[in-house]
């Protein structure tokens, strides 16, 4: 099958790879331009762009795609069957869209038409959802609206982001060549409207910890912003990155984010009326620690407000 390929991210690396060593045809790989450094002295190329040099693919960096009419003329010259997608970071204008013989078909971590958007990952862990998975979907006009072609799960309780980024990006990987194959067998499948729900892009303040909120939800906000952008407090001036920890059913009767007790099992902060532990942590410059490891050469005063 004539295969156009667009993505960015690691999450869109293992697709490529699957696709060509399935046998398919990849005319092009459409990813973003280069980015520069802060002081725009070095260039880093996407991880797909990596990949695909390294296939020996041809890759496209348009600016924009609306609007672009040289980029649509060489996407159209090479009478793609079926564009993929897996994270490329742009929606598709619908000029794009019209393309394929078969249409433009998107790789989505996330079970639709729950978490439609840009984190669907970090969403799913958030809300504490304890299964979530990956669907292959025919791309439409709005933001993740169009029918669903194969949809596969896997438990998402007491993982991070970051393993469940590698496990659904590898899922994904499978389900693209599966769908490729049977293509014109499967039988696309409505989203209901009603369902759905979003997962807005995640920025480094959204990594700031509010003891208001429940031991719960702290929980999962590590886990759901490990690696990126990292859950953190301040203790005085420090920014202290919270890497791991539990919720605990004692009730704390101290202010939110005061320090109730510090020891071998890790550091108790109050938070929404019980107990945060932290277990693991992360002092500037330094490596993430066991809370344990830390306070064997560092004391946190009982009493201390973090935040």
């Amino acid at each position: 099958m004539r295969v156009i390929y667009m993505g960015t991210p690691d999450f869109a690396v293992p697709a490529l790879q699957a696709i060509a060593d399935a046998g398919h045809e990849i005319r092009y790989v459409v990813t973003r331009p280069d980015a520069r450094s802060n002081r725009g002295k070095k260039v880093h190329f996407s991880p797909v762009k990596e990949k695909a040099l390294e296939l020996g693919l041809e890759v496209l960096q348009p600016a924009k795609l609306r609007g672009n009419d040289e980029i649509l003329q060489v996407l159209r010259q090479a009478q793609p069957d079926v564009i993929v997608v897996a994270a490329y970071g742009r929606i598709l204008p619908p000029e794009v869209l019209q393309i394929p013989a078969r249409g433009c078909i998107n790789i989505h971590a996330s079970l639709l038409p729950r978490f439609r958007g840009a984190a669907p990952i970090q969403a799913a862990l958030l809300a504490g959802d304890e299964v979530t998975g990956v669907t292959i979907m025919q791309m439409a006009e709005g933001l993740d609206t169009g029918d669903m072609l194969l949809k596969a799960s896997t438990p998402a309780a007491g993982k991070n982001c970051g393993q469940l980024h590698e496990e659904l990006a590898q899922m994904g990987a499978e389900m693209i060549v599966e769908v490729l194959s049977r293509l014109p067998e499967l039988r696309p499948e409505k989203q209901d409207d009603a369902l759905a729900t979003y997962a807005p892009m995640i920025s480094k303040q959204d990594g700031l910890a509010d003891f208001t909120k429940t031991p719960e939800e702290l929980e999962r906000q590590m886990r759901a912003f490990d690696p990126w952008p990292g859950t953190y407090t301040f203790m005085g001036e420090t920014r202290v990155k919270l890497w791991e920890g539990e919720a605990l059913a004692q009730e704390a009767q101290a202010p939110p984010g005061t320090v109730l007790q510090t020891g071998p099992a890790g550091i108790d902060i109050a938070a929404g009326g019980r107990v945060l532990r932290v277990t693991q942590l992360q002092m500037p410059g330094k490596k993430r620690i066991r809370a344990a490891e830390y306070l064997k050469g560092n004391v946190i005063e009982i009493g201390t407000v973090l935040g």
